[in-house]
């Protein structure tokens, strides 16, 4: 359980959602609704001088799309955790909510407790899903869903294949009797090939593309 209010924001352009959902957090006595907006601009002028530790954020909104405003809420207050809340279930959405800092993802179909369990999860660190989201995720994407198929060489599959495990650049190198500097270029190469700037967004992209 929470041990302190958590302030928490709803943004949605449905006002029936708003209502409905405000409704029943607020009975939580972990939860403090501190606002909710049915467009972005709104909600980036109240986190300019509001703290707001979690936002509950609809994937399509009338004046920017989810995607962009996550960016934007991680730039203007990045201590905000972003949990999207949506209706819509392509793989390719989640990920890239993921991409642009996301903490988790839900489907408006989850029941409030669920709801709190995503809250404290973020609260922790952790990246959270509603349990409709992990069934989603548990399968691999198909590749068709996307336009260009990046091409690796033999060895810059086994490297990504690697770094998917969580293996550090010293016990690949040990591992395939190959220099730091050799391994550490051919991570560098699959950043530069994936136009990505990190191992969570290079597996996220990797996964998509089918080739994890």
């Amino acid at each position: 359980m929470l041990t302190h209010r958590t302030t928490l924001a709803l943004v949605d352009d449905h006002p029936i959602v708003i209502e409905g959902l405000s409704n029943l957090l607020r009975k939580k006595e972990e939860l403090e609704i501190v606002g909710s907006f049915t467009n972005g601009h709104d909600f980036i002028e109240f986190l300019k001088h509001n703290l707001v530790q979690v936002v509950l954020l609809d994937v399509y909104l009338p004046d920017i799309s989810g995607m962009d405003l996550c960016k934007e809420i991680k730039t203007t207050s990045p201590q905000t955790l972003v949990l999207a809340f949506s209706n819509h279930d392509e793989w390719s959405t989640i990920m890239k909510m993921l991409e642009n800092g996301a903490r988790g993802y839900l489907l408006k179909s989850s029941t409030v407790e669920e709801i709190l369990d995503c809250v404290n999860e973020a609260l922790s660190g952790e990246i959270t899903f509603s349990s409709a989201v992990k069934e989603i995720i548990s399968q691999p994407p198909k590749t068709d869903q996307f336009n260009e198929q990046i091409r690796l060489t033999v060895r810059e599959k086994e490297i990504l294949k690697l770094i998917a495990s969580g293996m550090t650049t010293s016990s690949m190198a040990k591992l395939l009797f190959l220099s730091k500097f050799t391994v550490d270029g051919h991570r560098k190469n699959l950043l530069q090939k994936f136009q990505v700037k990190n191992a969570v967004e290079l597996i996220n992209i990797a996964t998509q593309q089918g080739l994890l």
